[in-house]
């Protein structure tokens, strides 16, 4: 059995499996208990491969990446989070029983189906010998010839390889995590005093914006870019008009089809957050955020405007955060979009009504950071732009919400994912470069960008990780100081314009912004 779907051919499942072999083998040496013992225990072993397997698989098309044993559990709740946002409660209880029925029976069936062609074997230990040895110089045969079927070995070790592997990953995911924490204690700001800090920001309404899944393939896909990219020229010179340039590059994320918050924490940290164990090393850090460190600067407010998160969230000390709003905090009253608690439009509004009108404390500037969610998949449905002055609590986007496809329709056909994917791109943008040239001022520096790519059934088996960030001014200074960065005039970065790892970005921007490096290595 393959470990991603994009391998899942008849090919895949005609070969000799050696491990078949050797186990008729052992199985025909054994007594009657020991025999049933050992085919059990082969039998759970193999439904244990399988579900793992099928995990990889899940996890390959999602997340672009093998499913971890150590660090992947936690995820389950999430997932089943999102299900129950995309598909209701009904249909996920229902698919979460199924899937616990349908792994139970997996391995009783195949310990079962082990322990039956054991006592096969053993009533017909003659005719079971000759074949376990015909197979074996089969085997051999097609092994020392490499003979194949469709791109694939006849004389198959899978099983025996994707354990070595599993147990090779497992012993990288326990030497990663203490390696990490020597690679978390040293940071080239970590000591640096306040007043050194983004001393060439001081006095700007500086505002960090993250567009959910808002990836490379937006802009370039044949199917997403046409869109995407008339909306991102679009918008670029709309934004001119007002007073406000921008340019834009490349940055490769930390993670790929979801885990937004290691995209966001990768950023912010200037480390590689990928993986669960990480994240949770940095947040139990002092090492410093790209946010936090306008904290410690002691001249501007910090605030967070968080729609998607719906619980605690201990992570705000970390972004050195004095205030957020949460997803209860913005008084919507309107219908959710699939995981989307209300449309990034309102979320604009609510920011700019509780925050951005609002006077920071004498002496000070403000520091936001925003995190958008109207483009998280399924991409059904999706929010449509209604007059700002119209928004109220949010009631008016019921009609919308009603007669927005449903996610069902868009989960099951990919080339529909696509599309819708692209428009809830157009959205995001749309609504935020709206918000800017109606709310923005001489002062305003945002910079925003996505988190990671959206999942391959959109981006496609073998996309980049690159996501799309811009920095937008009207003070032609804040773009003169990132000028050697060598990125696209324009909201639409080039193809070949830079690409910088997503931990590169902190340390690029503190620099650029006057920042003073005094490491820290504990």
């Amino acid at each position: 059995m393959p470990d991603s779907l994009a391998r899942l051919e008849f090919s895949a499942f005609v070969r000799i499996p050696a491990e078949a072999v050797v186990g008729a083998a052992v199985l025909i040496a054994l007594p009657h208990r020991p025999r049933v013992a050992v085919a059990a225990v082969s039998g759970i072993l193999l439904g244990a491969m399988t579900v793992l397997n099928a995990l990889d698989m899940g996890f390959n098309e999602y997340l672009g990446r093998k499913f971890d044993v150590i660090l992947d559990w936690s995820l389950f709740g999430d997932a089943e989070s999102y299900l129950e946002d995309s598909l209701g409660r009904t249909t996920t209880l229902a698919a979460v029983a199924g899937l616990i029925a349908l792994v139970l029976l997996v391995f009783v069936v195949l310990a079962l189906s082990v322990v039956r062609l054991g006592n096969l074997l053993a009533r017909h230990p003659g005719t079971a010998t000759r074949g376990t040895l015909v197979a074996g110089v089969v085997w051999i045969t097609c092994s020392s010839l490499g003979l194949q079927v469709a791109g694939a070995p006849l004389a198959s070790d899978r099983t025996a390889t994707a354990l070595q592997d599993r147990a090779h990953r497992i012993s990288n995911t326990l030497r990663d995590e203490a390696e990490f924490r020597k690679v978390a204690r040293v940071d080239a700001f970590g000591n640096t005093p306040g007043s050194q800090l983004v001393p060439d920001l001081r006095g700007k309404d500086m505002i960090f914006t993250f567009i959910e899944s808002y990836g490379r393939s937006a802009i370039e896909d044949p199917i997403m870019a046409p869109g995407v990219d008339s909306t991102l020229d679009a918008r670029t010179e709309a934004l001119a008009k007002a007073g406000f340039h921008a340019k834009s590059g490349w940055l490769t994320s930390a993670t790929y089809g979801g885990s937004s918050w290691l995209g966001h924490s990768t950023t912010m940290s200037g480390l590689w957050v990928s993986n669960q164990q990480r994240y949770r090393t940095v947040m139990a850090s002092d090492h410093m955020s790209l946010t936090d460190a306008f904290k410690r600067t002691g001249a501007f407010d910090t605030v967070g405007v968080m729609p998607g998160v719906q619980k605690g969230w201990p992570e705000q000390k970390w972004y050195g955060l004095d205030k957020v709003y949460n997803a209860f905090q913005l008084g919507y009253q309107g219908p959710k979009f699939s995981w989307s608690t209300m449309p990034d439009q309102y979320t604009l509004q609510q920011y700019q009504e509780r925050v951005h009108s609002k006077r920071p404390a004498a002496g000070k500037s403000r520091m936001s950071l925003l995190i958008l969610t109207s483009s998280h998949q399924p991409w059904a449905p999706i929010p449509k732009m209604v007059g700002w002055d119209q928004l109220g609590d949010g009631s008016i986007f019921k009609g919308i919400e009603a007669a927005g496809n449903k996610s069902a329709d868009v989960i099951a056909d990919s080339t529909k994912s696509r599309e819708e994917y692209g428009k809830s791109i157009q959205y995001s943008v749309t609504a935020l470069t709206e918000w800017l040239e109606r709310y923005g001022t001489k002062d305003t520096v945002l910079v925003f960008l996505g988190d990671h790519q959206p999942i391959a059934r959109v981006s496609g088996d073998h996309a980049s990780r690159d996501v799309p960030v811009a920095v937008v001014a009207k003070d032609p200074k804040v773009l003169d100081k990132i000028a050697d960065w060598g990125w696209t005039d324009g909201l639409r970065p080039a193809h070949d314009a830079p690409v910088w790892k997503m931990s590169a970005f902190r340390d690029h921007f503190l620099t650029a912004y006057g920042s003073t490096p005094h490491p820290k290595r504990n």
